[in-house]
């Protein structure tokens, strides 16, 4: 059985809406669940699930006890150095040691991602690790962004790895035999964009092994024109909020709109069905986190303001990702690059 370990103890809504998410994944997705932090706390989250010791056997719940917590205020990488016990250190060692297979936290994003790069260490040959973040589009299967925060500036070199790497997960999850990969740009002519990414579309070019359809605008990859887009962490996550943003005003206009008047009032209950399905593709919740890629284990980070739906569905990837063997995937294929396999 897959084991995730989850950060109880992060996210604005924690523990309460973390134990509860871990509670539905034990329930439904038949994987075992280490919930991490003060043990009388989780203990009382449970309780509320009326589960008690032999509950939690049955379930296959267990509780691994760390002492402390990272705020969202502190600094991750002085935090993540001086509270040892701290729940996303625990977390991440529970993956290190081999007791867990994989690990989900919510809260700071920095915390983990900092926890993760001492604790789990990067893949060989991977010159940098990156965010990974799925995003709802009009066709049936989403398209993946990364970077999305972890480096605001990069390379040639890491971007076109952002790219192999995104390129080998969304292949692994989707089933997507040659995922089409493009790099974020101001437009999709060649002479357009930063030397940064004319370079990198050079490189990319070059590689066989790559389904490279060149620049994409932000426009294009929310209407499905592309699987993979590349781009550092700095553009990717103003992009990844300003889609947010953009998802909440036009909920909140049609909100505002259709119950404006009573002629909007019957529109909204006659579409409500439609409205309700459009909520769920766009809605955070629903896609559960994003991805730490291009360290040595399954690393998922949930967005901070988590509900319970979000936490299940956060470890329904993680226990994907285990299922998929994608960090073994990317391992496997950056050992080739001392052979010039991967530039």
């Amino acid at each position: 059985m897959i084991k995730i370990a989850v950060d109880a103890m992060g996210g604005d809504y924690a523990p309460r809406e973390i134990v509860h998410g871990a509670v539905l994944a034990a329930r439904d997705l038949g994987v075992a669940i280490q919930l991490v932090g003060p043990p009388e706390i989780i203990e009382k989250e449970l309780a509320r699930h009326k589960i008690n010791a032999a509950k939690m056997a049955s379930l296959n719940i267990s509780i691994v006890p760390a002492s402390e917590v990272v705020s969202m205020d502190e600094k991750p990488s002085r935090a993540i150095v001086k509270k040892k016990d701290s729940s996303i250190v625990v977390t991440t060692k529970q993956v290190s040691s081999g007791a867990a297979d994989g690990m989900v936290a919510a809260g700071s994003t920095g915390a983990a991602a900092v926890a993760a790069q001492i604790e789990l260490g990067r893949i060989a040959n991977v010159s940098r690790s990156a965010i990974a973040c799925f995003m709802p589009t009009s066709v049936d299967q989403p398209v993946l962004l990364i970077d999305v925060g972890a480096n605001a500036e990069c390379d040639t070199h890491q971007l076109l790895q952002f790219g192999q790497m995104g390129s080998l997960v969304y292949s692994a999850l989707y089933k997507v035999e040659k995922p089409r990969v493009g790099i974020l740009n101001l437009g999709s002519e060649e002479t357009k964009g930063t030397q940064l990414v004319q370079d990198t579309y050079k490189i990319m070019q070059k590689q066989p092994d790559l389904n490279f359809i060149g620049f994409v605008e932000g426009r294009d990859f929310p209407m499905g024109k592309v699987e993979v887009v590349v781009t550092d962490g700095f553009v990717g996550n103003v992009a990844l909020k300003t889609a947010e943003g953009i998802a909440k005003m036009i909920k909140l206009m049609l909100k505002q709109e259709l119950l404006g008047t009573w002629q909007g009032r019957l529109g909204a209950f006659i579409a409500k069905p439609c409205v309700d399905a459009v909520e769920r593709r766009t809605n955070y919740n629903q896609a559960g986190g994003a991805l730490l890629v291009g360290v040595k284990g399954v690393c998922v980070i949930a967005h901070g303001g988590s509900t319970h739906t979000a936490i299940k569905n956060a470890i329904r990837m993680a226990a994907d990702m285990v299922r998929a063997k994608i960090v073994e995937k990317i391992a496997e294929t950056f050992s080739l690059a001392e052979a010039g396999s991967v530039s």
